[in-house]
């Protein structure tokens, strides 16, 4: 026992070290260049091929090298060379292949060609797929490997127009889900014969290897070790966003054939675990039950940051770092977090760098000033925290199904009534409510930001909402019922039967968080007499409801592929019709004359004859109302002072490299904020010497 009391005060000494107690990094990471942030689930796909989703990008945009990429600083979003060496070169061919002038008018053009030209000595990230011998395995050699590090040697080579070649091959390789493939077969010559052709020769042999370069495919040739042309059908200008995206990266044959090979599968190496790219960071560490690390790419030295951006910009201390190489930062630590507190509880104290702000935690984080401004609250400014904002290229819109007999079609009856919903569904008391404010009401399909959008009084939809002083104000509910009454509905009756009009809504919304916006919506359809029936139901059988057109009203949303007005219009295109096509167009709107323009618009260049075509298509949609058009949401995020070059940029998703972390200031804050209370364990050390005392005297007066 008195060991024990005079060891106690030593024990104390180690315990209050000026190390962090309550750090949940490594001690050798202080004042490293690492970058923390979180995931919440795990991507299911890192193969480029098969990825889609925004959980996935977040990743394999840094892992991955398209020829292409979105200006980082520069507003409206504009298309710049990521791998290519400058922007692929177009030229138009007629029926006979005969070469067109650039200013061809579009219904000569029948094919374009684009040739692309990629940066030369570009090498891929360390892999043990490009070792020599490495493709010729046997499932002994694979004993105590569970990831690519545990493999002896790692090795790289240039990237190659063949390895982009290889990639487009694999969007239509039969054993591959590649959301893209069925449009990219309608516009790559030959690609949909070349995918019949892989079918073909995987159902004679389904176990063999499937050799892509077997096959000829005519849309697609090499030129030379440093450039490649893709041929497509007609007229295509937004084919060039798709060259943005990592589809369209470069994959070497050898990763593909070394993780064919047979027990790769079963330890998890595939492409889908273990991805291998050429751009600025390699995944390290993929255990997605507790973390997920992107490493510098030991051999990127292609890219420099941007030496110019908007206005503005230089003021804002974004041109810092120009003409510097990238990436800035040499780790990206993913820490898995499932739930909100922890993640923001971990923010304050400065263990991650950047966070979004949770309904929850929004009035402690942002305070808004008189004018509608959005700005941090007093309590975020002492710890140096800033606030950055931006406008999501998304549409969240509830579709009334044109083939239904009460909302849908272009009768004066059914436009009506769409029309008095419309007015009576107050979005803007839904954004506020529900969003915190973060989001613009909608007044068409495209937010701002995309091409085609106007601001002001000359873009509000003016069968909803009334200029006023140059702001969009909603119409008095009034006039919903005035429009109501018109439809044959008066105070929400069916002049025809005597019975109340009922509607029905569906929606995933389930669960008790999710009762209050139901409630909400119910709310708006009473003010009008009409009775909404609300039917929530789980992700797939909704997606089967809309598939079979067994609904009349629901709620969906739509984030843009690309920064095209088209990407949104074909939302509504008549031939794109989700029962009659299987399209995209979920409401099964139809309008000959919007379809018409639609053709027209689609593959047009931006100017002033294309704008002038939209503002019509717009004045169609908002005449005949088949969406409620919703709202545009509104991305909040902050980030602490040591964060640098944080700029929002909704279309890039290879932002990180641009970011820059002060580990220094970094490291200090932390131990300014994370100070241990003393005086909780010197109390209970000197009740446990007490109690220790107490017990000694105890047993010392018992053995006497």
């Amino acid at each position: 026992m008195k060991s024990l009391l005079l060891l106690l005060p030593l024990l104390l000494l180690t315990a209050c070290d000026g190390a962090l107690w309550n750090s949940p990094y490594p001690a050798d990471d202080a004042g490293k260049s690492i970058l923390y942030t979180a995931f919440t689930e795990r991507p299911k796909h890192l193969d480029p091929a098969q990825a889609y989703s925004e959980n996935e990008y977040e990743f394999l945009a840094h892992i991955y090298s398209p020829p292409l990429q979105y200006h980082y600083l520069k507003r409206p979003y504009q298309l710049v060379p990521l791998a290519g060496s400058d922007m692929p070169r177009v030229s138009y061919y007629d029926a006979h292949h005969k070469q067109l002038p650039l200013t061809a008018r579009d219904a000569r053009i029948a094919y374009s060609v684009y040739e692309i030209r990629i940066k030369p000595y570009m090498r891929y990230q360390p892999h043990p797929a490009l070792v020599p011998g490495n493709l010729y395995l046997k499932e002994r050699d694979l004993e105590g490997i569970h990831g690519l590090k545990d493999f002896a040697a790692q090795g790289t080579r240039t990237v190659t127009a063949e390895d982009y070649v290889y990639q487009i091959k694999r969007l239509v390789h039969p054993q591959l889900h590649t959301p893209i493939a069925g449009v990219m077969m309608e516009y790559i010559v030959g690609l949909k014969e070349y995918a019949a052709a892989l079918q073909a020769a995987s159902k004679a042999q389904p176990d063999a290897y499937l050799d892509l370069n077997a096959y000829p495919l005519p849309g697609v040739e090499v030129v030379n070790a440093t450039t490649y042309r893709i041929t497509v059908k007609g007229k295509y200008p937004q084919f060039a966003y798709w060259l943005a995206m990592p589809f369209f990266a470069p994959m070497p044959e050898e990763a593909v054939r070394f993780y064919a090979q047979p027990g790769m599968k079963e330890r998890n190496l595939t492409l889908d675990w273990w991805p291998i790219g050429s751009g600025p960071y390699y995944l390290s560490e993929n255990d997605p039950n507790k973390r997920m690390v992107l490493t510098k790419n030991p051999y990127y030295d292609s890219e420099r940051f941007p030496s110019e951006g908007e206005e503005g910009d230089e003021a804002a201390g974004l041109l810092q770092d120009a003409g510097k190489k990238l990436p800035l930062i040499e780790q990206v630590v993913f820490s898995l977090e499932k739930e909100t507190i922890p993640y923001w509880n971990k923010f304050l104290q400065g263990y991650y760098d950047a966070s979004g702000i949770s309904s929850d935690s929004f009035d402690q984080a942002v305070q808004i000033s008189v004018g509608g401004e959005a700005n941090v609250s007093d309590a975020m400014q002492q710890q140096g925290i800033k606030l950055s904002t931006s406008v999501a290229t998304s549409t969240m819109y509830t579709g009334f199904n044109w083939l239904d007999p009460v909302v849908g079609g272009d009768t004066p009856r059914a436009t009506k009534l769409r029309r008095a919903i419309a007015i009576a569904v107050d979005f803007e008391e839904f954004i506020s409510i529900f969003a915190n404010g973060r989001g613009i009401a909608a007044q068409s399909p495209i937010p701002p930001g995309i091409f085609g959008y106007r601001a002001g009084c000359e873009g509000i939809n003016h069968y909803v909402y009334d200029c006023v002083n140059g702001e969009a104000q909603r119409k008095p509910i009034e006039a919903a019922k005035k429009l109501l009454a018109q439809a044959g509905y008066p105070d929400g009756v069916d002049a025809q039967t005597g019975r109340p009009l009922v509607l029905h809504f569906d929606t995933t919304a389930t669960g008790v968080g999710n009762k209050s916006r139901l409630d909400w919506i119910r709310k708006q359809f009473d003010k009008i007499g009409v009775q909404l029936d609300v039917r929530s139901t789980d992700w797939n059988r909704f997606q089967d409801k809309i598939r079979r057109g067994d609904t009349q009203m629901f709620f969906m949303g739509w984030n843009a592929d690309y920064p095209d007005p088209e990407n949104f219009y074909f939302l509504l295109h008549g031939p794109q019709g989700k029962v009659k096509f299987s399209g995209e167009n979920a409401s099964n709107y139809s309008s000959p004359e919007f379809d018409r323009l639609f053709e027209r618009v689609k593959n047009m260049e931006n100017g002033p004859e294309r704008q002038a075509i939209i503002d019509r298509m717009q004045e169609i949609l908002r005449r005949d109302s088949p969406w409620l058009w919703g709202y545009h949401p509104k991305n909040y995020v902050l980030q602490h002072g040591w964060l640098h070059n944080i700029k929002p940029n909704i279309m890039a998703n290879n932002k990180l490299k641009y970011w820059r972390v002060d580990a220094a200031h970094r490291e200090q804050k932390r131990h300014e904020w994370n100070k241990p209370v003393y005086w909780p364990l010197l109390l209970g050390a000197g009740l446990l010497v007490l109690f220790g005392w107490l017990m000694w005297r105890a047993l010392k007066k018992r053995e006497q």
